[in-house]
């Protein structure tokens, strides 16, 4: 009983000072909204949260690795540990590891070699993710970046598949974007090659655009000259 006023006391004021406007009665935790789901921050750990399920109130609490910041979701309203931002509320930092991963939620490297695949580890269960192509995973940013962000280990070159020429013919198109001039990807109408002080980086279009091979730019497919030119039509 003296549980469950304790948590009661603590509730009206987060919710107090959450949902502005919202009248809560005295002596009476309700959630601020009679419909839908909303998730409200403890006052004192990071790795709970109040859940209100059409007006159902639940404490709820993260799942090793996670914690609470009413941003990302990786799983269950909860964000990685290492993308939280606590504010000086507690939280358990003991992993719970199991074969492939320190927490049971997570992002880790699989080698300290450069790599283009990384481990996703949800339940406790490694499973090997793909970057972007062009890209390798960066241990620092706990995601894909560029691989001439990570000399120390990567080989831009081998990456990307393919070496920036030292010089460029000044009458070329390349030339027009110099310090960073651009190149074709064989075969490929969705991409493009820039290089940058010396290292090349693997560039989209996007999903609606195509590469034009004369003017060394992503365009409207039925605006594309070359053999992008009207793509998909």
């Amino acid at each position: 009983m003296q549980q469950r006023v304790k948590v009661g006391t603590m509730l009206i004021l987060i919710l107090a000072s959450i949902a502005c406007g919202h009248a809560l009665a005295v002596g009476t935790p309700e959630c601020p909204e009679k419909y839908g789901v909303q998730a409200y921050a403890h006052t004192e750990n990071c790795d709970q949260f109040f859940l209100c399920t059409n007006g159902t109130l639940t404490l709820e609490t993260c799942e090793n690795g996670l914690l609470f910041d009413g941003k990302g979701a990786v799983h269950n309203h909860c964000n990685y540990n290492w993308a939280v931002d606590c504010k000086g509320r507690h939280w358990d930092p003991t992993p719970i590891s199991s074969p492939g991963c320190e927490y049971q939620f997570g992002l880790y490297a699989v080698s300290k070699d450069c790599s283009t695949t990384y481990i996703k580890c949800a339940h406790g269960e490694p499973h090997e993710q793909d970057c972007d192509a062009g890209l390798a995973y960066d241990e620092r940013i706990h995601g894909c970046n560029w691989p001439d962000q990570l000399l120390d280990h990567c080989n831009p070159e081998a990456v990307v598949g393919f070496k920036c020429p030292t010089k460029v013919d000044p009458n070329s198109v390349a030339a027009r974007f110099w310090p960073f001039p651009r190149f074709p990807v064989s075969g490929d109408c969705h991409r493009l090659i820039t290089c940058v002080e010396g290292y090349p980086r693997l560039i989209s279009c996007g999903e609606d655009k195509v590469f034009d091979e004369h003017t060394l730019t992503c365009e409207e497919p039925e605006y594309a000259s070359g053999n992008c030119a009207n793509y998909g039509k």
